[in-house]
Parts: structure tokens; C-alpha cells; sequence
């Protein structure tokens, strides 16, 4: 065989190349799962309807400029937190005069109900804070768009 050292070896490939095989495809399968937790958070309707928030606010669209951008997200943060009733996300976005993060807060009921946002604020890196949306009243059901 090609791979057999010594003849009569049971192993089909040396140690070394073992390992390096093993870590090259240990290090894809997590870049794999990385990407698709990532892609699983942005279809999510917490985070879709935060970035609608977003591209419809004016003065949040004048602080960041045009192109709008967002990036992924970094899902070490502990603030970056999904349960079967709460949302809480750290959002990176930047545009072309600045950039900063996107805090959402969402919520739902029980786990087959609709999400809804409560919270959603634009901070950019030099401190200023937009409020993008937020939800008032007791009952939730006055919506005040800031």
C-alpha cells in the first residue's frame, strides 16, 4: 500500500499525517457550525425585524452613512443570549461615517408564538446612543418608534 511504512504495519498512515488530517478536518466541521449558528441567528425574527428597525430609523441611517452593514455576530459574547422566550443581541454594524452595536431586546410568549421586539438601541463606538424602537405601556400594546 501506499501510506504502509513497513511492511505488515496495521496503520494505513503515518502518526504525523494523522494528526494533521484529524485537526484540518476538526477545524472545518467548527468553522461549519460556527457559520451555521450564525446563519440560524440571522433568520431568526428577532433579528430580522431589530435590522428592519434599523434601515428604517433616519438618524440612525445619518450617524452610521451609507452602505449600511451588518456583520456576524460574536457568539462567545455572554450578552449575546437566545431562550425559548428571550432575545438579547449584540449586533455589529457599521456604515461609512462610523459604526458601533446594535442592542436588541425580543420577546415572546411561549415557544410557538410570534417574536416581538420590546428594545432596540443603536450605540456607536464613541459612546452617542440611538434609540431605535422601543416597546411602552403595561400590556405591550402601545408601540412608541422613537
Amino acid at each position: 500500500m501506499m501510506w504502509q511504512k513497513y511492511a505488515g504495519s496495521r496503520r494505513s498512515m503515518p502518526l504525523g499525517a494523522r494528526i494533521l488530517f484529524h485537526s484540518v478536518f476538526y477545524a472545518g466541521g467548527f468553522a461549519i457550525v460556527y457559520y451555521l449558528i450564525q446563519k440560524f441567528h440571522s433568520r431568526g425574527l428577532y433579528y430580522k425585524l431589530a435590522v428592519e428597525q434599523l434601515q428604517s430609523h433616519p438618524e440612525a441611517q445619518e450617524a452610521l452613512g451609507p452602505p449600511l452593514n451588518i456583520h456576524y455576530l460574536k457568539l462567545i459574547d455572554r450578552e449575546n443570549f437566545v431562550d425559548i422566550a428571550d432575545a438579547k443581541l449584540k449586533i455589529p454594524v457599521s456604515g461609512s461615517k462610523s459604526e458601533g452595536l446594535l442592542y436588541v431586546h425580543s420577546s415572546r410568549g411561549g415557544p410557538f408564538q410570534r417574536w416581538h421586539l420590546d428594545e432596540v438601541f443603536l450605540e456607536l463606538k464613541d459612546g452617542q446612543q440611538i434609540p431605535v424602537f422601543k416597546l411602552s405601556g403595561e400590556n405591550g400594546d402601545e408601540v412608541k418608534k422613537e
